[in-house]
């Protein structure tokens, strides 16, 4: 897979403050189209602010964010949903009295073009079979397809995130923001989760960037890592590169191999 150079993602000067408190600082960011990016830094080093922030969330207290080469600064993330920016959770909101096939359904909406009402009374059928096509091509994608019919509150908790990346992948993503896609889960739900990122980057072409504590999963998964600390930009680099940091292994990652 060739990696565009270009940026679709840009964080330009950002600060976000919360009264007299500053989460966000100054902060600048790239991320490089068709890449994976990880954004990590210790508890409280505004990585979550930031992601809040790039979603449509919290509007920039100052500087301003540029998704393809637009200023989407302070936009509402149903917005920015529209333009391709879709973001999932640490705590994946997922219908649990429903099918895995239905929560995937009910994802494809934006693109479905069908209004709620119409899709209640069963009045556009078109809309609804191309719904219905797409739910199981992504759960056919995913390695998901056996799991279909099964109600949702059944499912594992990693199958659970891997739904709920199905979902997001259901809203035709072009950068798709991923926020701790591996807490919770054991290691051989973690190794799946990663091989499910990769594929939805390499297969589908989506630009991906998360938020992630699993150093291991990380260096393994990511291009490209930006490290914050307190709010601004601590190191940027490969995954050598920033193991190798001094400042990056004082700051977080000496304190995460030895708590690991």
């Amino acid at each position: 897979m060739t990696i565009a150079e270009q940026s679709i993602l840009e964080v330009h000067t950002l600060a976000r403050t919360f009264g007299g408190i500053v989460a966000v600082n100054d902060f600048n960011l790239s991320v490089r189209a068709g890449s994976i990016h990880g954004l990590i830094g210790p508890n409280g080093a505004g990585k979550t602010t930031t992601f809040n922030v790039i979603s449509g969330f919290y509007a920039p207290s100052r500087g301003k964010v540029v998704y393809l080469g637009e200023d989407i600064s302070g936009r509402a993330t149903s917005a920015l949903a529209e333009l391709g920016l879709i973001r999932t959770f640490q705590g994946t909101t997922l219908f649990h009295e429903l099918s895995v096939h239905d929560n995937v359904r009910l994802g494809c909406h934006r693109s479905a073009k069908a209004g709620l009402v119409k899709r209640i009374l069963g009045t556009d059928r078109a809309s609804e079979e191309a719904a219905e096509q797409k739910a199981h091509g992504i759960l056919e994608f995913l390695g998901l397809e056996n799991l279909a019919d099964e109600l949702t509150a059944n499912l594992s908790h990693g199958h659970q995130r891997a739904l709920g990346l199905a979902i997001a992948l259901a809203a035709d993503p072009k950068l798709m923001l991923l926020d701790e896609p591996f807490t919770g889960m054991n290691p051989e739900e973690t190794r799946r989760m990663i091989e499910l990122v990769k594929l939805v980057r390499e297969e589908q072409g989506v630009t991906i960037m998360l938020i992630e504590h699993d150093m291991q999963a990380v260096m393994g998964l990511c291009d490209a890592i930006t490290v914050m600390n307190f709010g601004t930009l601590l190191a940027e680099g490969t995954p050598e590169q920033v193991r190798n940091n001094p400042a990056v292994i004082e700051a977080y990652l000496g304190s995460a191999s030895d708590a690991a």
